[in-house]
Parts: structure tokens; sequence; C-alpha cells
């Protein structure tokens, strides 16, 4: 019989709070933001944002893992942030879990409120924190 492991209940993050973040702690060591959007990666995305399909994950997450293990706090997102997202993050957990164990027990894991569906209605056009962005995709309701 395979041990049952408890996951920790995801923790939201508001798009605000992010900004905030990113605005005030740029760097990948204090935060990373990975968006798993597949081919509805369009129209903008995060500035500094890691894009892992979520169709890549199974084979991806080992080295996304090693990658992050010294990054503060690592939100995932998708478009809303309802399935891939969330899916995504606590794949991760998994994953970290398994190949480090203790070793990343200060890092903390969230999931973007909203998604990027939010991001961009408060965030679209700020070049600071938005690349990429197209204003006329997301008015027609993308």
């Amino acid at each position: 019989m395979s041990a049952y492991v408890q996951l920790p209940k995801l923790v939201r993050i508001s798009p605000e709070r992010l900004s905030t973040l990113l605005l005030t702690q740029p760097t990948e060591q204090k935060v990373a933001v990975v968006d798993v959007r597949d081919s509805d990666h369009i129209g903008g995305h995060i500035k500094s944002s890691r894009h892992v399909p979520s169709g890549t994950l199974n084979y991806s997450l080992p080295e996304l893992v090693r990658t992050l293990k010294q990054t503060e706090k690592v939100v995932f997102h998708c478009v809303h942030s309802q399935e891939r997202g969330p899916n995504a993050a606590q794949k991760y957990i998994r994953e970290r879990e398994r190949t480090l164990g203790d070793a990343v027990k200060h890092q903390e894991i969230y999931v973007l409120d909203g998604g990027f569906a939010k991001w961009q209605e408060k965030f679209g056009e700020d070049e600071r924190l938005t690349e990429n962005y197209d204003k006329q995709l997301w008015a027609e309701g993308w």
C-alpha cells in the first residue's frame, strides 16, 4: 500500500500583492512566477515569468525544482488559475518533496488569484510588470 501524502492547502496571492513583490523584490531568489499556459500563452505575460506549458510539466518539473530551490516564493498561474495553475503548484510541491525533502521548507508556493486574466485587467498596460501585452486581444474577450 502506498503512503498517503497530504499536501498543504494552496494559498492564493492577489495580483496586487504579487505586483508589490515583483517591484520591491525583483530577483528570482525572492520570487519566481511560473506561467503554465499552453497554446493560450498569447496576449502578454508577467515580466520575468517562466513559461512552462502544463503539457510539459511531467518532464520539466525536476529541472524546475532544482532551478528554483533557493527561491523564497514561487507563484503559479494559467489564464484563470482554476485548474492548470493549481495543478502545477501541487505537482511542483510533490516533486520538490520527492527530490529535496526538507531542504526547501522555507519555500512558499502560491497560485495567482484570477490568473493572467485578472492580472492583465489591473497591470496589462504597466510595462514594469507585463510584457508583450495585447490590449485588443483581451478586449475581444480572450
